[in-house]
């Protein structure tokens, strides 16, 4: 996980203020100001003495933050960097060096070039004052967003009523919007995308926070391409939302209810014949995503229908992937 750091140097209250409500994992204040920021909120406060800046001038600055690295000196290379060092820093053989390489960025821009570098990117941004303006951004680009996730329609090949099971409701601390949900199916090479309960029914008050996201057994699409059943699912967990547009985000699971209630199985076929499953609950506020991003409720599916999906390789140990002839149904 990236982390995100603020550089309040000379020391700013406001600014100091600002990164604590903004959500990073750090402030770097003067050896007399770390206590006080210490006490404002459970974050890393930090002298800016046990951070040292490196300016990258020469191979041989290079050298030595490799060096300080390795030595497990949390040194920050200063705002001013080129590309070529920090991938030749990325790319070392030593994990101590690879996975621990920090920059100052004083910019929205600056801070996405970072996080993009070898298509992975650096493991702290280090935000200077300059770039408090756009720090909110920052943190929700490179801490909540995770990118696109293909989607693509299938077409409904089978809605039927299955009798009682336990299905799980996965309540998120985030506010979701419509055509937002979550990936999950019968298998990680075939999940629909579950709508949010966004929509207002004359029944019972939309939940915006709230995804009814599948039965128990059912595989969830979370961040770093990992899966887990939903049952497994616990308050303080991070998990993945997608919106019908295949963009991607984090949301902190608040809580998670698992109740027995009527079961739907839902079956869809994709345009090259791979098939997939879903058990949802039988309710008119579970729904799914139509391929023009609209959602749909379960209980009005009907054959030929299309939905979004999200197609890829069966095959997971512990919710990690692997390479293994497997076969799911």
């Amino acid at each position: 996980m990236r982390r995100i750091y603020v550089k309040s140097i000379p020391f700013d209250r406001d600014n100091v203020t600002l990164a604590l409500e903004s959500g990073v994992d750090g402030v770097i204040v003067d050896a007399a100001h770390v206590a006080g920021v210490a006490g404002l909120a459970r974050c890393d406060a930090r002298d800016a003495a046990s951070m040292p800046v490196i300016s990258l001038n020469a191979k041989a600055d290079e050298e030595e933050a490799a060096r300080r690295l390795a030595a497990g000196e949390d040194v920050v290379l200063a705002r001013g960097w080129e590309i070529i060092p920090v991938e030749n820093l990325l790319a070392h053989p030593d994990p101590k060096v690879s996975g621990r390489v920090a920059l100052e960025a004083g910019s929205l821009e600056e801070a996405r070039l970072a996080a993009g570098i070898l298509e992975r990117g650096v493991s702290t941004v280090v935000v200077l004052p300059e770039g408090m303006t756009e720090l909110k951004r920052i943190v929700a680009e490179l801490k909540s967003a995770q990118g696109s996730i293909s989607l693509e329609p299938a077409r409904i090949a089978d809605v039927r009523p299955v009798g009682m099971g336990h299905r799980v409701c996965v309540d998120t601390c985030s506010m979701l919007s419509r055509g937002q949900g979550m990936l999950t199916g019968n298998s990680s090479a075939f999940t629909f995308l579950v709508h949010a309960e966004t929509e207002h029914n004359e029944y019972v008050a939309a939940r915006p926070f709230r995804i009814n996201a599948g039965g128990v057994h059912c595989y969830a699409l979370l961040p770093g391409d990992r899966t887990r059943y939903l049952e497994e699912l616990k308050a303080g967990d991070e998990t993945l939302i997608v919106g019908a547009d295949g963009s991607s985000s984090l949301a902190v699971v608040g809580r998670v209810k698992v109740e027995a209630r009527p079961m739907l199985y839902i079956e869809a076929e994709n345009a090259e014949g791979q098939r997939g499953g879903v058990f949802l609950q039988n309710a008119e506020t579970i729904r799914l995503v139509r391929r023009d991003g609209r959602p749909v409720s379960v209980v009005s599916l009907r054959e030929g229908d299309e939905v979004l999906c999200h197609f890829d390789s069966a095959g997971r140990h512990f919710g990690m992937r692997i390479e293994e002839d497997i076969k799911e149904n």
